[in-house]
């Protein structure tokens, strides 16, 4: 698997609990980095964090995944956005949480949210 990571970096311990849950072995971390200027377009940064990515259309489609969103939310939707066009449907996610009673503060996987899943559950209340 792999993991696109978009914000800060991983630790050994975040990429094992990674593994645990998800039962796959991760194959490689590649950190994104996310610089953005407020005066330019997100779309057009959007576009250069892709080829960032240094993945082929093929690899988009049929490579194993998983995504580290940035923490600003305006960069997190606008990116999820490209990568459904790019993928076919929407990356699954790593949630993070900060560890309780540790200084300096320290994050661990909280869990992978299936953002496919969630949109297919939810897809059913449209008719209703």
């Amino acid at each position: 698997m792999l993991i696109l990571n978009f914000t800060h970096p991983l630790n050994d311990e975040q990429v094992k609990q990674i593994e645990g849950i998800t039962g796959q072995k991760v194959e490689e971390v590649r950190q994104i980095p996310v610089h953005f200027d407020n005066n330019v377009p997100y779309e057009e940064q959007i576009e250069d964090l892709i080829k960032e990515c240094n993945l082929s259309p093929t690899e988009w489609q049929s490579k194993p995944i998983l995504i580290v969103p940035p923490s600003f939310n305006f960069i997190a939707v606008t990116l999820l956005a490209a990568l459904h066009g790019l993928m076919g449907y929407f990356p699954p996610i790593v949630r993070l949480r900060p560890i309780e009673n540790q200084l300096p503060v320290k994050y661990e996987v909280a869990e992978i949210i299936n953002l496919q899943k969630i949109r297919d559950k939810f897809r059913k209340y449209r008719s209703s």
